[in-house]
C-alpha cells in the first residue's frame, strides 16, 4: 500500500467552487481500481490550503488514475481555482524495523 499527500492552495473567493469540484475528483478516484481510502484536510493556519490523503494499493494504481483522462479533465476545472500547482508526494512503508 502507498499513500499519496497532495496538497493544493486555492485562490481567495474560489472556495465553494473548488469544493464542489474537489468533491467529484475525490468520487470519481473512490471508483477506480486500486483506490483504498481517502480524506481531505484544511490547514488550521490557512483555509485555502487543502491536504488530501489517499490511500492506493500500489504506485501502479496511483499511476494509472494520476494518467486517466478523467483526472485530467477533473483537474482542468480544478487549476485556475489553485493559485499554486498542487504538489503530490507518494509515500511508502519503511523497510526499516
Amino acid at each position: 500500500m502507498i499513500r499519496v499527500l497532495i496538497e493544493r492552495h486555492i485562490a481567495e473567493t474560489l472556495e465553494s467552487a473548488y469544493e464542489d469540484r474537489a468533491r467529484r475528483v475525490l468520487q470519481q478516484a473512490v471508483s477506480t481500481p486500486g483506490f483504498i481510502s481517502g480524506e481531505t484536510l484544511v490547514d488550521s493556519n490557512d483555509p485555502n490550503h487543502r491536504i488530501t490523503m489517499a490511500n492506493w494499493r500500489s504506485a501502479a494504481d496511483w499511476d494509472r488514475w494520476y494518467h486517466s483522462p478523467e483526472r485530467r479533465e477533473l483537474l482542468a476545472e480544478l487549476t485556475p481555482m489553485m493559485d499554486r500547482d498542487e504538489i503530490i508526494t507518494v509515500l511508502q512503508h519503511s523497510d526499516m524495523p
